[in-house]
């Protein structure tokens, strides 16, 4: 029976295991559920740090904030996590994770009703998952 995921944890479990899962129909050159598992990996993993962002204060959240949550939209995420600030910085100081962030930034789960090719699903996949410089393992320091 399926649960819904609302703790940090099962948001930051779920990130990992939707990359493991890209990584997998990668290998089946399954190019449409790669990107769109990849990507999926992001949105937990900012949606994340959107919930450790709200437990570092006692404010209330503003009416629209907890609505504004659920989207897809890689960049407002990163703007409701309070990381805007934070990933400028560090695409300044390491110039392959900013070429990596237009990869990643741009995936959209609309692209579920488009046919993915092995090049797109293989840069977003590498965007995202590159221990150095990808955009996972920085969300992950955020984390």
């Amino acid at each position: 029976m399926s649960k819904l995921i609302v703790t940090k944890a099962e948001f930051q479990e779920l990130a990992e295991v939707r990359l493991v899962e890209a990584k997998s129909l990668l290998d089946q050159a399954m190019w449409n559920g790669a990107y769109y598992l990849a990507g999926y990996a992001v949105e937990l993993a900012l949606k994340a740090c959107v919930i450790k962002s709200l437990m570092a204060t006692d404010a209330f959240p503003e009416k629209e904030f907890s609505k504004d949550c659920y989207t897809h939209a890689v960049e407002k995420l990163v703007k409701l996590a309070k990381l805007d600030g934070p990933l400028t910085t560090a695409m300044d100081a390491d110039p392959d994770l900013r070429a990596n962030w237009p990869v990643a930034r741009d995936w959209s789960e609309a692209k579920r009703y488009h046919r993915i090719d092995k090049t797109e699903a293989e840069a977003l996949y590498a965007a995202i998952a590159d221990d150095s410089h990808g955009v996972l393992p920085w969300i992950k320091t955020q984390w």
